[in-house]
């Protein structure tokens, strides 16, 4: 009886060691086709352009994974799931690294970016930052006509004293921007498809440099497709002409295929330049922020030397300060 006790019991569990290696195997190859759509930038549609943008907790779970490949002696899922645990580390953890060391040279140039959610920001809190950052340039998304004069109450204009401001009564289409030195508004850059988006060209010392206030629509069902068309009709980095600044709200993260060949064209990510770019910025309401989808973009005459993600109460977003050196 005891030797046909010591042959059975292999029989019994042969079948539920030969379930879990099939069932991790299936898994890993869910997480391989899920780095494919990363890496090819085959996000499209209401369902995958939202969750593309949680590809750094993708990367986490991943490791999880690989771990239960692991335990489960599934070969064929361990070697799996070490290629992807590869292929997501090449994408995400550069973003926590900071850049070169050449960045310190040129033209000091401070810029803070916030939106305001339908004017509801707080406004001394971003008079407060402005005054301790020493802004030069001050972008805003969600710009209301109340919230304007709350931020002329606050002291904003003593600051910041020339603006171009296309606010509105309410909602997210109102944008505006601020700066310490005098403005001329450009048009005919590009044509915006999402809320305002003024162009100006700040005169500072040594130089102009252009900065455009970005906010396309999100990417909710029913908007993906004018979200797309919003990111890829901004315009590209260029090498001629004054230094452009991109800085707002872009509804996108690091890991969506459209922004990405917007930084093709030139752009340098100024968060990702100096570490930052895992630092979430949105959203900011019942639980911790999530994605980093606020962004100041710098071509590349400038270089960012720091960066910080800054509490705004009243938003849904968290503020973004960077601080560049504009090359001449």
């Amino acid at each position: 009886m005891l030797t046909d006790e010591v042959v059975k019991e292999p029989v019994r569990t042969r079948p539920r060691r030969v379930w879990r290696r099939r069932l991790a195997t299936a898994v890993a190859v869910l997480f391989a086709a899920g780095t494919a759509v990363r890496l090819g930038g085959l996000e499209s549609g209401v369902l995958l352009v939202p969750l593309v943008s949680f590809t750094p907790y993708f990367g986490v779970a991943a490791l999880l994974m690989l771990g239960a490949a692991a335990l489960a002696r599934s070969r064929a899922a361990v070697a799996v799931m070490l290629a992807v645990c590869v292929c997501l580390a090449w994408l995400v953890l550069p973003r926590a690294l900071p850049g070169g060391t050449d960045a310190a040279t040129g033209r000091p140039l401070r810029v803070l970016t916030a939106n305001l959610n339908g004017g509801r920001g707080d406004a001394r809190t971003i008079v407060d930052l402005v005054r301790t950052l020493n802004v030069d340039v001050l972008s805003l998304q969600e710009l209301t006509w109340a919230e304007r004069d709350r931020l002329a109450a606050a002291g904003l204009e003593t600051l910041l004293p020339y603006q171009v401001t296309r606010p509105e009564t309410w909602g997210p289409v109102g944008s505006g921007v601020y700066a310490r030195h005098p403005l001329r508004e450009r048009t005919g850059l590009f044509q915006p498809v999402g809320h305002h988006m003024p162009v100006v060209e700040a005169a500072l010392p040594g130089g102009a440099v252009e900065v455009v206030v970005v906010h396309p629509v999100a990417p909710v069902p029913s908007t993906v497709p004018e979200w797309q068309a919003g990111v890829g009709t901004l315009p590209p980095a260029p090498s001629t002409g004054a230094p452009r600044i991109l800085a707002g709200d872009f509804n996108a993260t690091l890991d969506h295929a459209v922004f990405r060949r917007l930084l093709g064209t030139g752009y340098t990510d100024a968060a990702a330049a100096t570490g930052k770019g895992l630092v979430p910025t949105w959203p900011m309401r019942r639980i911790p922020p999530l994605v980093a989808i606020d962004h100041v973009l710098t071509d590349g005459r400038a270089r960012a030397v720091d960066v910080r993600v800054l509490d705004l109460p009243g938003s849904d977003h968290r503020a973004l300060f960077a601080d560049l050196r504009v090359r001449s």
